[in-house]
């Protein structure tokens, strides 16, 4: 958000994201800690960070476009910055596409299972899917859902074995677990073929519902 004398109200800006990233988390089905970059590859939906810089982009040329107006001067012939913690309009004046500094960014985050997305800005396999479905591959994907070790994290369950022995995480139900891993792991069931749906619906939701 624009603040006073042209700043960027930073603590404005994460007041509104947190509250975006709760409504994406609710569109792609996604558990709270979920990590951030993975929300709007999930939900197909530029992140609030990309809009902004896009609708400064777009404001700033058209301020550009006409000198007759009081704003231009403030813009094209701006005062230095003196505060530091300040962060004027006109600081990231260089114009982005949004297709491609999305790709940047998503090959630049540290996140979980980052190998399964080779483009963030197409939807992703299995959105046509029912939302139960379509919950359930997001939280194999991002690795965070209902299993055993999340759930005695939160206090919710007596352990977090699973019942092979091991430690149940998201990853181990699909990868590793002799009674339920799916014939191709993780980068299978992001594909959503028919083989991987009927896992998901039928193995894997019996795993968790234990």
């Amino acid at each position: 958000m624009v603040g006073r004398l042209g700043s960027v109200d930073r603590s404005i800006d994460r007041s509104i994201d947190s509250q975006l990233n709760n409504t994406i988390r609710l569109i792609s089905g996604c558990v709270r800690p979920t990590q951030i970059p993975w929300l709007p590859v999930l939900a197909n939906i530029v992140s609030p960070r990309l809009h902004r810089k896009v609708a400064t982009d777009n404001l700033l040329a058209t301020v550009e476009n006409h000198p007759e107006w009081p704003l231009h001067a403030d813009i094209v012939n701006h005062p230095a910055q003196r505060l530091t913690y300040r962060g004027p309009i006109w600081a990231e004046a260089a114009p982005i596409d949004i297709t491609t500094q999305w790709e940047e960014d998503w090959l630049s985050a540290s996140v979980v299972n980052q190998h399964l997305v080779c483009d963030p800005t197409i939807q992703q396999p299995g959105s046509d899917l029912p939302c139960q479905s379509w919950t359930l591959l997001n939280r194999f994907r991002t690795d965070q859902g209902p299993c055993r070790a999340n759930l005695h994290k939160w206090g919710l369950a007596a352990s977090e074995l699973c019942d092979c022995g091991q430690r149940q995480i998201m990853g181990h139900i699909v990868d590793s677990c002799p009674l339920t891993q799916l014939d191709g792991g993780l980068t299978r069931l992001h594909e959503a073929d028919d083989d991987a749906v009927t896992w998901l619906k039928t193995t894997a939701a019996t795993a968790l519902a234990k």
